[in-house]
Order: structure tokens, then sequence, then C-alpha cells
């Protein structure tokens, strides 16, 4: 069909041109999604009620069960249809389906019904749904009407290449009849059971004249019993008017054995003497059902691998659901496969050995599952395991362990021998909600152990779902927030003591969030921020905001005063970030000696160029640079030297018990010594206690910052304090710690 209709992968882009198909017009389809599967849902529903009102797609849906499977391979043709890709892989899932629909009588019509209802159903939801904006409601409705017509186009080329195909073969079947034929011929006399065959009919089974087919039923009994219903039934159903011709694919056993497949047709007719026949044709089309069937495999399977694609492990999960909410039925489990940093493989290797390694991880895990257990191939190095007819829950576990040993081994690839590990979530079919989406609960799974490290085995919980909704709900928060006006700053003081005199010399600004009255954790919202992105934005936002009170403290008389503000990674990535800092300390007035901008470790670990050359652009404006947490990570003295560092801020954990504990006093004690011997300033964190201030006196660490002082307070209520720090002759007393924590 698809050589017929000249589908090649220029015809496929022609007319994805021809509807103006194109990634840039489709970025807002990929955007809402989430939502166009939801009125996908709805459109399902309100389809499936519509064509209940007619009496043969009526029939067709009463069957126990039918509707809940149309219903669930409906969603999953919504689907590609809205993500695609639309490519020749994409047509030939089309064609196929669209074959067996036409192969099944169902007429054209239903077809362009439900296309016409589908456009009419979504084109009122969709300007319903985004009533607010109707440009991008206008603009979803014409990606949905393209990829629509794109897959009606060829529906409707299936559909007439298919009559054309089938009106050609009739022309030459009955050729080749007049001539002898290359087809067997048949005739049947209804009435007392005769049945006739051409010799071309029993060569193609291999039997002579003495072993031909007498009646029907000695045709039948060539059937595989399986198959030998449906052919009686179709034969019955035309003799009483139901079906206009006979049309049968099924296998015939011959003489050797062997099952090939054939097409039976005839028609029914009464000849001259009133007595009815039933005569037609029989066609070996074992080449076109192996073509059709190499097809198909190549549609819902892998090509490096040749295991099951993600398509077919849906119709596969779809199935097992289906067995589990049976009574009695055993456990079944999914298992979500991801390799730990296969990009690094790629990236250094090249895709060749990457495409080795795949094979091999593909091959080893088959190893570790029994028959009836099913292996595909997801996506790039994602697999996904289905456990059926399991005895225990537990056993999903046990297998998932299995696997990750069998993968501790060395794989040999380009002649490198290379160790790969996998991380894998685990997720039981729960056997109670056909629409349980377990993939998703898999994945949910997946993301939980990745977040562990590597070769790590998560199990799905309800909790992790929980977490998930939790953290959506909250980026959606997080990026209204700084339109929302809900972030604040607030400032702690950072003091030099010396010879028992405090003078503070500079606050760290620090990020707060409002959602209401309650004030979100930094920990809970910091990390959602920098993995969306918005990091950057909420950062000079910080930035401007920090600098912009630290010169009005100045011109209020706290002149020196320095501003210490915390930089992401993604900040320093962005191009032109130096400029922009320093257009910035312009539009604020605040020099840029009294800036001070708080890295940490990990960002230094990357150690990418792009990085070195901002910092060393920033550090010639002016602006002092803090390595944040020293200690806590990876501590290299190599960037200590490589990169330009002024200030050592010391994390709280080895302050807090330093006076009691001699092994974090060493430590201490060796971070301060580093500090001061590289000439850099040492500011201890996290300082509570008088024993920690007399701890840090002895060591010559003049710099602190803690709740000693003041906890982080809003600008407008630590600005008492930093007046009585600047003015302060003696450090405080120990009871002066209660004190500043009221304040």
């Amino acid at each position: 069909m698809q050589r017929h209709l000249g589908l090649n992968p220029n015809e496929v882009r022609q007319r994805l041109r021809l509807l103006l198909i194109n990634d840039d017009g489709f970025a807002c389809l990929t955007a809402h999604l989430p939502a166009l599967d939801r009125l996908h849902l709805e459109c399902i529903d309100a389809l499936f009620r519509h064509f209940e009102q007619f009496d043969e797609p009526a029939g067709l849906l009463g069957y126990p069960g039918r509707l809940t499977l149309l219903k669930a391979q409906q969603q999953n043709y919504f689907r590609q249809l809205l993500r695609g890709p639309y490519d020749l892989q994409y047509v030939r899932l089309r064609l196929l389906v669209g074959l067996t629909h036409e192969r099944l009588g169902v007429d054209l019509k239903w077809y362009l019904a439900a296309f016409h209802f589908y456009l009419d159903f979504m084109h009122r939801a969709i300007n319903r749904q985004w009533h607010a904006d109707p440009k991008l409601a206008e603009q979803l409705y014409g990606c949905l009407l393209k990829v629509a017509f794109f897959d009606l186009s060829l529906t409707v080329d299936t559909y007439s290449s298919a009559g054309k195909v089938a009106l050609q073969a009739s022309e030459d079947r009955y050729a080749r009849a007049v001539q002898g034929a290359n087809d067997g011929l048949w005739e049947w006399h209804v009435e007392d059971d005769r049945l006739h065959v051409s010799d071309r009919w029993l060569a193609m089974l291999g039997l002579d004249a003495a072993r031909a087919p007498r009646t029907l039923a000695d045709w039948a009994s060539l059937i595989p019993e399986a198959q030998r219903g449906g052919f009686r039934a179709a034969v019955q159903a035309h003799l009483d008017g139901r079906q206009s011709y006979l049309h049968v694919e099924c296998e015939v056993r011959d003489s050797w054995g062997r099952l090939i497949w054939v097409m039976i047709r005839g028609v029914a007719s009464t000849d001259l003497h009133g007595e009815h026949l039933l005569a037609g044709s029989l066609t070996d089309i074992s080449q076109r059902k192996q073509t059709e069937q190499e097809l198909a495999h190549m549609v819902l399977h892998d090509e490096l691998t040749g295991l099951p694609n993600r398509q077919l492990v849906s119709q596969l999960l779809t199935q097992a659901l289906q067995r589990q909410s049976k009574p009695g039925a055993r456990h079944s489990a999914v298992l979500f496969i991801d390799l730990d940093r296969f990009k690094l493989i790629n990236d250094s290797l090249g895709h060749q050995v990457g495409d080795q390694v795949l094979i091999q991880v593909a091959k080893r895990i088959e190893r570790c599952l029994r028959p009836g257990d099913h292996l595909a191939r997801f996506g790039g190095d994602e697999f996904v395991v289905l456990l059926d007819d399991m005895a225990m829950a537990g056993d999903a576990e046990v297998v998932a362990k299995r696997i990750m040993h069998a993968l501790h081994y060395p794989i040999i690839a380009a002649a490198r021998r290379l160790s790969v590990s996998v991380s894998i979530g685990v997720a039981p079919l729960n056997g109670h909600d056909g629409q349980q989406d377990v993939l998703r609960e898999a994945d949910l799974a997946l993301y939980r152990a990745k977040a562990f490290g590597k070769s790590q085995l998560a199990l799905y919980s309800d909790a992790l779902q929980e977490e998930a909704n939790q953290r959506l709900n909250l980026e959606n928060a997080l990026s209204e927030a700084l339109a929302q006006r809900q972030f604040e700053l607030f400032y702690q003081p950072i003091v030099q003591v010396s010879a028992g005199r405090s003078q503070v010399v500079g606050v760290e600004a620090l990020l707060r969030w409002w959602q209401g009255t309650r004030l979100v954790s930094p920990d809970e919202f910091i990390p959602v921020l920098e993995e969306s992105g918005e990091i950057v934005e909420v950062g000079e936002w910080v930035l401007q905001q920090a600098c912009t009170q630290v010169r009005q403290w100045h011109q209020q008389g706290l002149a020196g005063l320095r501003c210490s503000v915390n930089l992401s990674s993604r900040q320093l990535q962005e191009q032109g970030f130096a400029n922009r800092v320093a257009q910035i300390l312009r539009e604020t007035g605040l020099p840029p000696s009294s800036l001070v901008l708080e890295i940490t470790e990990s960002l230094l670990m990357r150690d990418v160029p792009d990085t070195l050359a901002a910092l060393r652009e920033l550090e010639s404006m002016g602006i002092r640079i803090a390595l944040d947490d020293f200690g806590t990570g990876f501590s290299s003295l190599g960037y200590l030297h490589r990169y330009p560092l002024h200030i050592i801020k010391v994390d709280k954990s080895f302050i807090t018990k330093a006076p009691d504990d001699e092994r974090l006093k060493a430590i201490s004690r060796a971070i301060i010594g580093l500090g001061r011997g590289l000439d850099m300033d040492v500011i201890a964190e996290g300082i509570e206690t008088p024993e920690q201030m007399d701890f840090l006196h002895n060591e010559g660490c003049n710099f602190v910052q803690g709740y000693w002082f003041s906890r982080p307070q809003s600008a407008l209520d630590i600005y008492p304090i930093l007046e009585q720090l600047s003015n302060q002759v003696r450090a405080p007393e120990v009871g002066s710690l209660e004190a500043a924590i009221v304040q």
C-alpha cells in the first residue's frame, strides 16, 4: 500500500509542507499537551456517545469490554496525533490501521464523521479552555487542524487505493481464470454440499485428485481450528445476505503439513436450474502476509535492538491491566530502567559504540527474565520490563536487583572495557484502575532512584505521586511569584571581631518567599528555581534589590557596608552576565568594591572556561568573589589558586561542634589557616555560642556571621541592628545571644 501510494520520505515531507506543519508552528502545541490530553478524554467520551445513536457502531460497541478497549486505543491515537513525529513510521502505522478497518468493512463515512466530530468538538473546547487568550486558542486549533487533515488524507488515500487494488486484483483473477490462471478456482453446490476445485487449487496445496476435498466440511478441515469458525461464519453471512461477497483471509494446511496464507473470495448465485452456487477463487497471499508482518514488526519494534518499542509497550500494558482486573490474577509489575551517565559514552566514544552498548545491555537484561516477561526499548537509553504472573509482589524487586547485578560486569565495545550501571524504578500493576498510568508511576520511581545517585533502585508509592503533584504546584506558584511580588530579601550581618571589639562590615542578602502568610523554606524552593531555569531572572532581581538596599544604607550613614549575594551556576553561564552586573551597579550607584558575589565549590568543579572568564571579568571591575560553604564538597586546593577568590566562608557544620570535637576543630583550624596563608578573608558561618566565638578568636578568624549577632531579617527590621553593630565598641556578651535572637 505504501509503495502504491508513493509514500516515500520525500512525499511525506511534501505533504507536511503543504499543510504548513513545521517545528516552529508546533511549539505552542507541545507546551500545552497536558491540557489538550484532558480535552481529548472529553472528546472520546462524547464521540462514542454520538456513535451509540447509530445501529452499526452501536452493535460493535455492545460487546463486553469493547468500549473500554476502543477508548484506550483512541486515547493512544490522539496522543500520537499530538506528539508525532510525523515520519515514515507514523505513516506506516496509519496505513495499517486504515487497511485493517477497510478489510473489516468499516465504511469510510464513519471515518469522515469521526474527523468532523473531532474537529468540531475540539474547536469549541479549545476556545472555551483558552477563552482568555483567543490568539493562542486559534493557534492551537490550527495545529490540530493540520495534523488531522494529514491523517485524514492518509485515510482517504488508503481507502481509495484499497478499492483500486481490490478492483485490479479482481480483474487480474478474472484474466488468470480465463487463461487457466494462477489462482485456484472453486465452486460449491450449496443444497447438496458438493465441492469442485480446479487443478491449480489442488497444486497450491500439493494435493492430487484422489485427495481433493469433496464437501465444504472437507475444505474446512484443512483450516486450523482457531480460524475454522471464522471461515464458516463468513460463508453463512454471505449466504444470508449479511455480506455482499465472501472475503476471507486464513491459513490452510498443505499436504506437507505446512500452513500457507490464502485469500478466499466468492460470490453466491443461482444457475439456470435454480440451484444455489457459491463460486470463487483461492489466492496464495503468503508473501503479502510476510510483508505485512515485517511492516507491522518495524512499526512496533525498535530497529537497533529488535525489542518492542513504546507503542507495543502501551498495548502490552493495556492487556496486562485487563488481566489484572480479573479475579485470581497474580502479581504484575513494570520496571523502568535507565542507563547511568550513558551520554558520556556517546559523547566520548561516539554513537556507534553507544549502540553496541545498548545491544549488549538489552541482551543481559533479557537473560534475567522469564519466558512470558516482556522487555522493550522505550527510547534512547531507557528500557521497560513488564513482569507478569508473579507469585509475590516482591519478586519484581528481586528481578530488578538481578538486572543490576548482571550489569556490574564490564561490557566490551570497540575493544574498550566499559563499566555500565542502571537505575531502576519499580511500579506494581494495581488491577483496580483500568486507566492506571503505570509507566508514569515507574518513571516517578526511577526519578527518585536517580536522585540517590547511580545504580539505585526505588519502588513507587503514593507518596512519590504526592511529591510530584506538590512539586508541580510549587513550580506553577514559583513561575508567578516574581510577578506577584511574593519574594522578599532578608539580610544577615557579617561582623568583624578583633580584640573584643565588633564592627559590621557587610550583610548577606538571602531570598525569601511568602506564600500568603507562610514563609517557604529556601531549601524547598531554590532547587526548583535552579532546575526550571527561573533562577536567572530571580537572581537578577535579587542582585538589583540588594544593591539598591545597601546603597540606601550607605546614604543613611552605613558607609562602606558590603553586600554579599549568592550566585547560581546558571547565572554565570548566561552570555554577558558580567556586563549585566556592571549595569546594575551603575543603575543603583553601588560601588563595585561594596559587592561580594558568593559561589559554591560544585560550580567551580565543573571547570567551565566561560565560568573562569566571567569571574575574572567581575574581579577586574573591583567586585570580590567569595567561596561559600568551603569544605562541604570535594574540596580542591587547585581551584583556590586557579580562580580569582578573595573570601572563604567556613560552613557552619564545621563550626557548630568544633569547640567540643577535636577532629572538627582540626579541620576548622586548617581551613582558617589555609585562607590566611592565601591572604584571603575567612568568614565563619553559623556562630551561636560564646564557645564558638572564643575558638574563632583563638584561631585568628575575625569575620563571623550567625545568630550570635542576628538571624536573617527583613530590611526594615535589620536596620536598627546594623546601626547598633556599626557603633558597637565591644563584642556582645554571652547573654546578648538571646537578645539577638529575639530581635
